[in-house]
């Protein structure tokens, strides 16, 4: 009985410590697949999800599923390549710097160009104006020639009133008091009363026009994307010309900017309260 004993013992304990490999390795199999992932800008296949990792095609797909169910990697619907998912963004508050948002951002401003055929951008506050801090060339002929990088005015385009009407009511007026409301077109706002019904009908509807308010020959729709935290961390946009952004493509244009940044602020833990 005793050596009985002692051999059930010893089974028990050899497949304690196989399930404890097994679990070793499986954690070690997720961290190299989310390091490719993480290397990959652009998204990464299955195909070649697997031949990075060395794992057999199926192997990778059961444990990539199990990440993408959790949260930590998300698979894009046009594509069908893998990208960190919204609980990495969740779980590490350095997500929300600006070169981590630019990456993340990259992939849904691509699918929006694609889509809409103009050029999409991603912006940010830089005091009184925006930044574009990314932006994705259209497929449309004559696009807009700009770069990453330039400066825009609040007042007077799509992703700056986005920007504007996602301040604070004390911090909006502090604005108004300090900032030049130049006169871009002859349909920019410079009225500080007018700009302030503007920027209520952006809070409004949730979306920002600029309609040859910038530029006279350009028209742009823009939407705001906020991080896990509820806080609106910038906004995504299309801009083209106007004689091509006209009232009937505008409509399916916004509605595609909507979804865009929906599905962004969805990636950085955004859940919108009930």
């Amino acid at each position: 009985m005793a050596q009985t004993s002692s051999v059930q013992e010893a089974v028990k304990l050899d497949n304690d410590t196989s399930k404890e490999r097994s679990g070793v390795q499986s954690i070690e199999r997720a961290f190299a697949i989310l390091g490719h992932i993480a290397q990959h800008q652009e998204g990464i296949s299955l195909a070649e999800l697997s031949k990075c990792v060395g794992l057999h095609t199926s192997t990778t797909f059961h444990l990539v599923r199990t990440m993408v169910e959790l949260g930590v990697v998300r698979q894009a619907k046009a594509t069908k390549r893998y990208h960190l998912g919204r609980t990495i963004f969740s779980l590490a508050a350095s997500s929300s710097s600006e070169v981590d948002l630019i990456a993340t951002a990259t992939p849904f401003l691509e699918e929006l160009a694609r889509e809409s055929g103009e050029s999409s951008h991603l912006a940010l506050r830089s005091g009184n104006d925006v930044v574009i801090a990314a932006r994705v060339a259209g497929t449309g002929a004559f696009q807009l020639v700009e770069r990453a990088g330039g400066l825009r005015p609040a007042h007077c385009t799509g992703l700056g009133k986005v920007l504007l009407a996602a301040m604070p009511e004390a911090q909006f007026e502090s604005y108004l008091a300090t900032a030049e409301l130049q006169a871009w077109t002859p349909k920019t706002i410079t009225d500080p009363t007018q700009l302030r019904a503007e920027i209520e009908r952006v809070r409004q509807s949730g979306v920002g026009f600029d309609d040859a308010e910038f530029n006279d020959e350009v028209r742009c729709v823009a939407a705001p994307i906020y991080d896990f935290t509820g806080q609106a961390v910038g906004a995504v946009g299309v801009s083209g010309p106007i004689w091509r952004m006209n009232l009937q493509r505008m409509d399916l244009i916004t509605q595609r900017v909507r979804t865009t940044a929906a599905e962004l602020s969805e990636e950085l833990g955004y859940r919108r309260s009930a």
